[in-house]
């Protein structure tokens, strides 16, 4: 039977309440579980004690009777210290849209032509006394 700790929902209607549960992976999301491990109530703010609460000795037990916790339940194990944290990869979400690359690009030319345009006056004053001095001699 292929175990998960995971998140099952609670409450009512835009008033979340989950259960963390371990269940077999094959049942529904508020399905059966064979054991309810703790709570999480996002609704409270996130330094409270009472958001998440684990029972870690079964916490642990699950884990090593090879029962994988989903992306969720990882992130606040992380968080409790039981696990050791991952590398993630958010490729897609933290890349900016294509109106927003077009905007970085247009600014990145007009902050380039205005550098050029405040070095070139420096630039063609010597430029126009060099001649001057050949003229000279």
């Amino acid at each position: 039977m292929a175990m998960k700790i995971r998140l099952a929902r609670g409450g009512s209607k835009k008033r979340p309440f989950y259960r963390i549960v371990a269940a077999d992976s094959r049942m529904p999301r508020d399905g059966r579980y064979v054991e309810k491990l703790g709570t999480y109530n996002p609704l409270l703010p996130k330094d409270s004690e009472e958001r998440v609460k684990m029972d870690m000795e079964r916490v642990q037990y699950w884990l090593g009777q090879g029962a994988q916790p989903t992306d969720r339940i990882s992130r606040m194990l992380e968080a409790a210290g039981v696990l050791p944290k991952k590398e993630r990869a958010n490729l897609k979400k933290g890349e900016p849209g294509q109106k927003a690359k077009d905007r970085a690009e247009e600014k990145a030319e007009k902050a380039k032509a205005a550098e050029d345009a405040a070095n070139a006056p420096a630039e063609e004053a010597p430029a126009e006394d060099a001649p001057a001095e050949e003229t000279a001699e």
